[in-house]
């Protein structure tokens, strides 16, 4: 679940029936997808200022707008991992910032200290995911703040979500730029990427993990990662520990999809071995 930033995601839930709930704040505002039926058929139903805007982007959101036909796999365990999961399609939100945010918040901490974050934020200074009055949608759910919200969130509360000053500073320098962020949406990924990058704070790693979610970008590699290399040098090699440049060779065949590659990859392969305990988060007074 790519969209999902873990299990207790405020602005994403799936229900014990199946229906998948998502609050977005979009250009016209905020809005609560509900999406029912099964993968054959997919209704979508949707509420609040954005919601129009949400059912329009529903296709791509879906993964119409996604082209895998250029897509050959080169080695044994992606072509098996392509042949179980035919229907893979990479998403494509249109919304930058809502998948910059929590990118910036992953950066160099484990995914359960990003993800608690993103959550304590959400449910400190998001705004109730809009609904008619009596809908059944999951109790708590938040859309995001808009950029003067989130540029009103205390120094505490960054602190107490356990988000030290480089990153809290890297989103509100994100937030100051806005829509202008957003409009990326409708630029080539390479572009985005580039323009991304500009952003004090805001590096190749950060704006791969944006664009593979606003843009569906097949060939965004997330290049500077923890684990991520040794999980593709493990699955392709069998060697247990990789660099980014062992990474992007073994990528090097799937030039232009490498994105999707990776994602196969992490479908199919059981990652290396750990050498030690998984890092306990720190405590935050």
């Amino acid at each position: 679940m790519p969209l999902r930033r873990g299990g207790g995601d405020p602005a994403f839930r799936i229900a014990p029936d199946g229906t998948v709930w998502r609050a977005s704040r979009t250009p016209a505002g905020p809005g609560t997808l509900r999406l029912t039926g099964s993968p054959a058929a997919i209704e979508g139903t949707a509420w609040g200022p954005g919601a129009q805007w949400l059912l329009d982007g529903l296709p791509a959101l879906l993964g119409a707008d996604d082209d895998p036909s250029a897509f050959v796999p080169r080695h044994r365990i992606v072509h098996a991992a392509h042949r179980r999961h035919s229907g893979l399609r990479l998403t494509r939100t249109g919304l930058v910032l809502e998948s910059l945010i929590p990118s910036v918040l992953e950066q160099k901490v484990t995914t359960i200290e990003a993800y608690r974050a993103w959550r304590l934020l959400l449910l400190q200074h998001g705004e109730a995911a809009p609904g008619p009055q009596g809908a059944d949608i999951p109790r708590g759910m938040r859309v995001m703040p808009d950029p003067r919200g989130w540029a009103r969130v205390p120094s505490w509360d960054w602190r107490g979500a356990g988000v030290d000053n480089k990153r809290a500073s890297a989103v509100l320098r994100a937030v100051r730029l806005g829509a202008r962020l957003d409009s990326l949406a409708d630029r080539p990924a390479e572009d985005a990427a580039a323009l991304l990058c500009t952003v004090p704070g805001i590096g190749p790693w950060t704006a791969a993990e944006t664009l593979q979610r606003s843009h569906g970008a097949p060939d965004a590699v997330t290049v500077g990662d923890l684990h991520l290399p040794h999980h593709i040098g493990y699955a392709l090699t069998g060697e247990p520990r990789s660099d980014d440049e062992t990474m992007l060779r073994l990528l090097a065949p799937y030039e232009g999809q490498r994105h999707r590659a990776t994602r196969l990859i992490l479908l199919a392969a059981p990652a290396p071995p750990r050498r030690a305990p998984r890092m306990a988060p720190p405590r935050h007074h």
